[in-house]
């Protein structure tokens, strides 16, 4: 059986909201699109492509899905992103999309319809989208969560973690955290049973 991993880039104060550009998605009055850029360098860079190397479908919220698939079929063939993205088997879980534009793309009705995913492909991975990452994680098919921090703080915008979002649920870091020399981190943790709590530490 393959794995869900969610590959999520996101402040300090947990915002996902628009990383790549002014434009992405300014809803809710959200002025600091593109904040990414700025912590950009060849350590993340190639950590981010080695993830999208490895994975062998894509699958996105109706939103994320939207501002890719006006983006990355625009851009050269010559891209490695673009070449991968463009090629492989996309999914989308939307309710209200009919007719995808983007070539290779599947549209799944319910949340439930993504983990039989998992018995064809070995490497699914969900970027940004939020909305449906909280969905998955309530349902827990995420398997793994590869998590890019950024030394920033907004005080405002779209955060993953809400109050209902997801399930009590325990991970463990796996192989060794990353630190670039602009101050980013990158964090993988995968799936680990449940939370351990009501340890008095005082009687330790």
């Amino acid at each position: 059986m393959g794995i869900l991993s969610v590959d999520l880039f996101i402040t300090l104060d947990g915002v996902y909201q628009a990383p790549g550009g002014p434009d992405e998605d300014p809803s809710g009055g959200f002025t600091y699109g593109g904040w990414q850029a700025a912590y950009s360098d060849e350590g993340t860079g190639a950590v981010i492509m080695a993830g999208i190397e490895r994975m062998d479908a894509l699958l996105l919220g109706r939103r994320t899905y939207d501002i890719f698939a006006g983006y990355w079929p625009n851009q050269s063939a010559d891209d490695p992103i673009a070449g991968k993205f463009n090629s492989m088997p996309k999914f989308v879980v939307s309710r209200s999309l009919t007719h995808p534009s983007w070539e290779g793309t599947t549209v799944l009705g319910e949340v439930e319809e993504v983990a039989p995913l998992k018995d064809r492909f070995a490497d699914i991975h969900v970027v940004g989208s939020g909305d449906l990452t909280r969905s998955l994680l309530k349902a827990d098919v995420i398997d793994r969560l590869n998590l890019y921090v950024y030394p920033l703080t907004f005080g405002t915008g779209k955060r993953l973690w809400t109050e209902g979002a997801g399930i009590p649920a325990a991970f463990k870091l796996v192989g060794e955290p990353r630190a670039f020399p602009k101050g980013a981190l990158c964090l993988t943790y995968e799936r680990a049973g449940d939370p351990v709590t009501g340890i008095d530490i005082s009687a330790q």
